[in-house]
């Protein structure tokens, strides 16, 4: 384990980042009022190679747990949702035209959106934050995932 990752089995997580534990997605502040937004790299395996992604337009205003879009993959079809409220600010061009880079750098150039929120810190409490905690359920998920069947061993 690094100062910046956590590695959980063949997963490297940063944990500069807040989890969603319900979605897999990331949250990054990356100012007092704005955080971007990404998948995990358990939410990329999961959902399989992904096909299409639309994200909801710049302005849309988006509550914890409503869609901020779409994505069409091998095992997922369905809502991206929110780990926090806020106003859609930018989406990512680079996963817009080419989807693949999310399963390939989900943490660099594979992120989703940029929200402005002012309720992160009220939200904060529904997602996941440092090492410890971050490794515990990253590894209780791929252990409940390999035992359903979603992983491969």
């Amino acid at each position: 384990m690094s100062g910046s990752t956590v590695r959980v089995g063949r997963y490297e997580l940063m944990v500069d980042r807040l989890y969603d534990p319900e979605h897999h997605l990331w949250v990054l502040p990356v100012s007092d009022t704005r955080v971007r937004v990404g998948f995990d790299p358990l939410g990329v395996e999961v959902n399989g190679t992904l096909a299409q992604l639309v994200l909801a337009p710049l302005g849309t205003v988006v509550r914890r747990g409503e869609a901020f879009g779409s994505l069409e993959a091998a095992k997922f079809v369905g809502p991206l949702v929110a780990p926090v409220s806020g106003r859609v600010v930018a989406q990512n061009p680079v996963a817009l035209s080419n989807p693949a880079r999310i399963e390939q750098d989900p943490y660099g150039e594979g992120w989703l959106v940029e929200l402005e929120t002012t309720e992160l810190p009220a939200e904060r409490a529904y997602l996941l934050e440092g090492a410890e905690r971050i490794a515990l359920w990253f590894r209780e998920r791929v252990e409940a995932y390999r035992r359903e069947g979603v992983l491969a061993e």
